[in-house]
């Protein structure tokens, strides 16, 4: 190969790659481990959370262990190939979203059925709860699980047409995350779209969706504040979230470095996602604000309401479930929501 083809090519293969090491080691690290996650590299996922972990395993492991990062802006960053490139051995870990592509995780997208979680705290604890206690299943097998988590619950961002009532959701064309969350927009009459968030800005721009369920943190990402004008605040749904280690590789690493792995994963990561999300939403929340959105508060009373409708769609997605392999949906999503009450009650007491 040609010097130039060869530097081209090696500057490809690391475009969207962000190297960590631990602060002061003079020598190169023994290992080097890759994570991949969907996102910009200026986002929450990479800034707080993989670039704090991959600097956390490199200082217990004295500079033994260095984590390369690659973004949305590599060739390892498309949504739909984050579990697939672990499980391969392409990446040796991937942050994912559950619900792309479909029916991955069954089990998991229990926690993501509507008006179930309000906090990403008590959601987080909860998912993680729920594998810890086995109720996932087969769900995650392939892997070394690190961690889930979820988002704080997610609103209704319009174009034009606000949302204050149900009957405003009739004939609207959401982009929708999941399947679970899709379920809920047929319900309500609405018409779910599965998008990437690459393909959100776009195809609101054309008119293609008038409006998404998402995250503030998400909308802002995606800078699609700019064009929407009305926020519907009713925590209506949640989105679930893996953090997974191909476990071959983990299997193979010295025992040190496993350790180290095993003390910042897990409980000790899954606590900090509450805060992460306060902070990545504030800024989201604020950019609206900035652009003069409509944010529709929706009360706990209204909010109550809307949850008793959902519980025919909640019904026979849990039915649907049975289908998919999940042996006992009702007891999870019973206990899901056991769970939820406990870390409200801990976490949220004097919330209103």
């Amino acid at each position: 190969m040609k010097p130039m083809k060869l530097r081209n090519t090696l500057l490809g293969l690391l475009a969207g790659a962000t190297i960590l090491a631990g602060a002061g080691m003079a020598h190169a690290a023994d290992i080097t481990l890759k994570v991949s996650h969907y996102l910009p590299p200026s986002h929450g996922f990479q800034k707080d959370f993989l670039e704090s972990w991959g600097k956390e395993l490199s200082e217990k492991t004295n500079g033994k262990v260095e984590v390369e990062i690659y973004d949305a802006t590599s060739a390892f960053g498309k949504i739909d190939r984050q579990a697939d490139q672990v499980r391969a051995g392409v990446m040796d870990m991937a942050v994912g979203l559950n619900g792309i592509p479909r029916d991955r995780y069954p089990a998991a997208s229990i926690i993501e059925l509507p008006f179930l979680v309000k906090y990403a705290d008590s959601g987080s604890e909860t998912l993680w709860t729920l594998y810890k206690e086995g109720l996932l299943g087969s769900d995650y097998k392939d892997f070394k699980l690190l961690a889930l988590f979820t988002h704080p619950g997610g609103l209704i961002h319009t174009l034009d047409n606000p949302v204050r009532s149900l009957d405003d959701l009739k004939g609207l064309r959401l982009r929708t995350p999941s399947p679970a969350i899709s379920a809920m927009l047929e319900s309500f009459g609405a018409s779910p779209v599965g998008l990437p968030p690459s393909a959100i800005y776009e195809n609101l721009q054309k008119g293609n969706i008038e409006g998404l369920v998402a995250t503030w943190d998400l909308v802002n990402a995606v800078k699609a504040n700019e064009l929407l004008k009305y926020h519907t605040d009713a925590a209506a749904y949640t989105a679930g979230f893996y953090f997974v280690m191909n476990q071959k590789k983990y299997d193979s690493l010295p025992d040190d470095v496993r350790a180290a792995i095993d003390e910042i994963s897990g409980d000790v990561l899954v606590g900090k996602f509450g805060d992460w999300w306060n902070k990545w939403e504030a800024v989201g929340k604020a950019n609206a604000e900035q652009h003069g959105n409509e944010i529709i508060m929706i009360d706990d009373a209204t909010r109550a309401k809307w949850q008793e409708a959902s519980q025919p769609m909640i019904q026979e997605y849990l039915a649907g479930l049975k289908e998919k392999g999940v042996s006992d949906p009702d007891a999870i999503y019973k206990r899901a929501q056991e769970l939820i009450a406990e870390f409200d009650a801990k976490y949220h007491a004097g919330d209103k």
